[in-house]
């Protein structure tokens, strides 16, 4: 079962964009959502995650300051706040699922296809 990302698009150095990450059902408190992120020919990297339970979060230095990862005004949504956006955050960003407390693209489920987000210079 797949999570779908969606909220990404074109925008210039210094805008903002809000990602959307939709589960098919109930987010549980023991479940750990995160964004990752993909550039051309690249790895997929990790952004930003939060324990749903107790909302606990924890990001990537890069993003740190600009970027927050936050529940949903539902129990089926996460969503990633984007903002002071720069043209290196260029990326198809992606939501998963885990129940462990990792930064590992690897210890993820549930990918779904992603989101484009461009930054124009």
């Amino acid at each position: 079962v797949q999570l779908q990302a969606s909220g990404g698009g074109l925008v210039q150095a210094g805008d903002s964009l809000r990602l959307s990450c939709v589960a098919p059902g109930r987010i549980f408190s023991s479940s750990i959502m995160g964004w990752f992120r993909q550039a051309p020919g690249k790895e997929r990297d990790f952004v930003a995650l939060i324990r749903w339970g107790t909302q606990s979060t924890y990001y990537t230095d890069s993003v740190k300051g600009r970027f927050t990862i936050s529940r949903g005004n539902d129990p089926y949504t996460v969503t990633l706040q984007m903002n002071s956006l720069k043209p290196e955050d260029t990326a198809i960003y992606y939501c998963a699922r885990t129940v462990s407390w990792s930064t590992r693209a690897t210890d993820y489920n549930n990918w779904g296809q992603g989101t484009l987000v461009t930054v124009s210079s």
